[in-house]
């Protein structure tokens, strides 16, 4: 299926996606970071774009004539992270990629945020817009551990397919999913040398100490070490601190599900855990796409 992935970011849901037999043909992103890598790992082109110019976007997009449009709009404005706005730039870039599906109709699109954009008015602006234009869809929470990804990542898609009945990919986003979630040990064990780890929380009345017998919280763009009076929390894993460290960049891409043989260009430290905190897991976005492939 001949797929053009916009909003790419460093490439997950492409890579996924590839891996569930899709021909990605393109990818558009406007972080030139994102780009880099994205370039080092693909061989189909990555283009530079404002894709709030729907215009010019539907234009240079037709010319590959895709059969999906996929993608993932920058979600900060929706994020439980931080400050919500949904009116924001960020925000205004989720039906600016409704505008781009309809300007170009592909027989089908994909869309991944985060969970809460279903709460938002601009979430359900785009998708009257989609519905209007002859799309039907499925709209779900997918659990990414439950997809053969040890992280505990919930993330909304909306899969449209032209004519389609209501909740037509339903069932079969449903009857794949594990009944358990995938724990780090299961995933990745036998190459950490640690039983817990710090991951940074968002404030210190959350716990801060995770197990590998456990599947990781979502991981975000920001990995800080574990502060000198940090004070063990009543739900850390373990209370004995002199073992634990952060989990690694590299490693926490591996948790993305991430090859190990995919180049990350020799980021800088920050910059490399933002990009690995923003990417799509590439388990969760195969799963989808065989579930797509399997529909199809």
């Amino acid at each position: 299926m001949r797929t053009v992935d916009l909003f790419s970011g460093c490439g997950g849901l492409s890579l996924g996606l590839e891996n569930a037999g899709f021909n990605v043909v393109a990818a558009y992103e406007n972080w030139n970071v994102a780009i880099e890598v994205y370039q080092q790992n693909f061989n189909h082109p990555v283009f530079e774009f404002d894709l709030s110019d729907v215009e010019s976007a539907v234009n240079h997009v037709n010319q590959f004539n895709p059969e999906i449009i996929v993608g993932g709009p920058p979600c900060q404005d929706f994020s439980s992270a931080g400050k919500r706005n949904e009116n924001g730039t960020r925000g205004d870039l989720t039906l600016s990629y409704a505008k781009i599906i309809i300007g170009v109709m592909p027989r089908w699109f994909l869309m991944e945020n985060v969970e809460r954009i279903n709460k938002t008015e601009i979430f359900e602006e785009s998708k009257k817009l989609l519905e209007e234009a002859g799309y039907g869809f499925t709209e779900m929470v997918i659990d990414a551990s439950k997809c053969s990804v040890p992280q505990k990542r919930k993330r909304m898609f909306l899969i449209g397919k032209l004519n389609a009945p209501k909740n037509f990919l339903r069932d079969k986003l449903i009857q794949g999913l594990s009944q358990n979630s995938m724990t780090i040990r299961e995933y990745m064990g036998e190459h950490l040398d640690i039983e817990n780890y710090y991951r940074h929380p968002r404030s210190y009345a959350r716990r801060g100490i995770f197990s590998i017998d456990e599947p990781s919280p979502t991981i975000r763009g920001v990995n800080r070490p574990i502060p000198p009076n940090y004070t063990p929390h009543p739900g850390d894993a373990t209370q004995v601190l002199d073992f634990v460290r952060p989990l690694t960049s590299l490693e926490r891409s591996y948790i993305q599900t991430f090859p190990r043989t995919f180049n990350w260009n020799s980021l800088n430290k920050t910059t490399l855990e933002q990009i690995i905190g923003n990417a799509v897991p590439v388990n969760l976005a195969t799963y989808v796409g065989n579930c797509i492939m399997a529909y199809e």
